[in-house]
């Protein structure tokens, strides 16, 4: 199968921790820039809820923790979030790329980033990948694969704080095999920066109002 035609690029960062409160707190201190009013909504299919910042067109941040008013969804929740202790530190835990053709990309991938799941939120619907247990394909380096169905990207829609995304640093183990997975499936930016580690890492360099933060 030819992947030539295959297009991947960065969408969104996403950020776990045990309440939107926290999430959010610990996003304003590493990048002080504020996330009030909250832009966001729930996920009823998986009981979580979520708040946004724009890191420029295109891409955003997203805190996403289990919505505490939600019914349990039945079934594992995404982002490895059935893991979380109540006293977890907030942490840029994953990464989402978007694609054109989500089925194209993950039957390409040498890399499973899981099973593709339909998902809404308000007025917006798209297509990502999950893995069935809902662990974080690589301890997360790996990225989630989503197509959005609907339009405008949610990106649009977000104040903007002066924020852009300057590099993504990702460290694995199994570096040479991720970046085989990334070329299988048209994805290349220069802000993806991934070196082989002893252990999975992820680091975001933000531009910001400022100066340049980390956050990790």
């Amino acid at each position: 199968m030819s992947t030539t035609h295959l297009h991947t690029a960065p969408d969104h960062l996403v950020i776990t921790a045990p309440t939107l409160k926290s999430g959010m707190a610990w996003v304003e201190q590493c990048l002080g820039v504020s996330m009030a009013p909250r832009i966001g909504g729930q996920h009823v299919r998986l009981g979580t809820h979520n708040a946004l910042l724009s890191l420029g067109e295109g891409f955003y941040l997203e805190v996403i923790t289990i919505d505490p008013n939600a019914d349990a969804p039945g079934r594992p929740r995404w982002f490895g979030m059935d893991q979380l202790s109540k006293d977890a530190a907030p942490r840029l835990a994953h990464w989402v790329a978007r694609t054109s053709d989500i089925a194209a990309a993950v039957a390409a991938s040498p890399i499973s980033p899981g099973v593709i799941e339909p998902m809404s939120r308000g007025a917006l619907d798209w297509l990502i990948t999950i893995a069935a247990d809902g662990a974080l394909a690589c301890d997360g380096v790996m990225p989630s694969l989503i197509q959005w169905l609907s339009q405008p990207h949610p990106a649009s829609a977000l104040p903007d704080r002066g924020c852009r995304l300057q590099q993504l640093i990702l460290e694995h183990p199994a570096a040479q095999q991720l970046q085989a997975a990334w070329q299988a499936i048209g994805l290349a930016d220069a802000r993806i920066v991934l070196k082989e580690g002893k252990q999975a890492s992820l680091r975001a360099v933000v531009f910001t109002p400022h100066g340049e933060r980390v956050l990790g």
